[in-house]
């Protein structure tokens, strides 16, 4: 069947069934952006089931309010989604259009994706949601409907799958006068019906176009993620003026305050007070929160400050931190204040 057919299938499949959210409801680019950032890495029912998305749209409307804010309020909005360099990348990109395109956005794709922090996804998914161009949508769940749909092994992480799956999308994008509809259609299928492990063939309305023979051995990926066990020891120092916490510098979370490093000269280890665990990316950490050892009382580098305990609520600090200090304050002298 030519690919008129199967976009014209999922653009009234997506007309009837498709779900409400907030950045469906709007055409303003900077709403969109913000949802497409952060839903990079980010489930929608966190980014909407706990209020992130609202609240920022709240505290930075636009792009001018973002591009003047500090990096404090950004952080601090932003803490608990993680992966904070999209923040930082978003901050920079309000910075650029105020700057070079005076505060509008740009609506042409080369020049979308020519901003910072923007890739092929990003700019198809804005061109269309926001300006309803014919521009092409590859994600995960688009990925996963396309192979499919085409029966296709090509690993969809090497350069041939990508190449072919960035094709397939265009070519169906361009076969439709709805490339709105069309690009949501096919993320929402994938989020829906054609599930990673369980696909639901019968309930699929684009049953007759599929060609998949094992649809639950699709996608093929070439790299598998290991996951690498990581420890992480730190202390806990609190006095009247507040409790001692360090300023990350690592890429991953530069700015963010956490509990600081139990030092590597800490001989013998200081007692435990809190052991718990999180996961990032490809890595679970142990977290060992010690008793400050006697030496830190009163010295400590200039990455460590004393946060008084009425800031440590608006203080940004990566969300494992935030929920082993909220512990260990619970039965401690001092509260944390809200």
């Amino acid at each position: 069947m030519p690919a008129s057919s199967l976009a014209a299938d999922l653009v009234s499949w997506f007309h009837q069934t498709g779900r409400v959210y907030p950045w469906r409801q709007t055409r303003d680019p900077y709403a969109i952006l913000v949802s497409e950032v952060m839903l990079q890495q980010t489930q929608i029912s966190t980014v909407l089931g706990r209020g992130y998305y609202a609240r920022w749209l709240l505290r930075f409307p636009d792009f001018a309010t973002l591009a003047a804010a500090s990096e404090s309020d950004i952080l601090t909005a932003w803490e608990g989604l993680g992966y904070y360099r999209r923040a930082r990348n978003l901050q920079k990109l309000a910075q650029v259009v105020m700057a070079e395109h005076a505060g509008i956005f740009p609506q042409e794709p080369a020049a979308i994706l020519a901003l910072p922090g923007i890739g092929p996804y990003t700019a198809g998914a804005i061109s269309s949601f926001a300006f309803g161009l014919n521009e092409p949508i590859v994600d995960g769940n688009v990925a996963r409907v396309l192979s499919r749909l085409d029966n296709d092994a090509t690993p969809i992480d090497s350069t041939a799958g990508s190449k072919r799956l960035w094709e397939r999308a265009t070519e169906l994008v361009r076969a439709t006068d709805d490339p709105r509809a069309l690009n949501s259609a096919l993320m929402e299928l994938g989020q829906t019906i054609c599930k990673p492990a369980l696909p639901q063939c019968p309930d699929c309305p684009v049953k007759k176009h599929c060609h998949a023979i094992d649809p639950s051995g699709l996608p093929v990926k070439s790299n598998k993620t290991q996951i690498t066990e990581v420890t992480e020891r730190v202390i806990f120092l609190q006095t009247p003026q507040g409790v001692l916490l360090e300023q990350e510098t690592g890429a991953r979370r530069t700015g963010l305050w956490k509990l600081p490093a139990l030092p590597e000269d800490a001989e013998p280890t200081p007692p435990l007070l809190l052991k718990t665990t999180y996961g990032i990316t490809r890595y679970k950490v142990t977290l060992w929160v010690h008793e400050a050892p006697p030496n830190q009382m009163h010295e400590w580098p200039a990455s460590h400050r004393l946060i008084p305990h009425a800031e440590l609520a608006t203080t940004a600090m990566p969300s494992p931190y935030r929920r082993a200090l909220e512990k260990l304050l619970k039965n401690s002298l001092f509260r944390l204040e809200s």
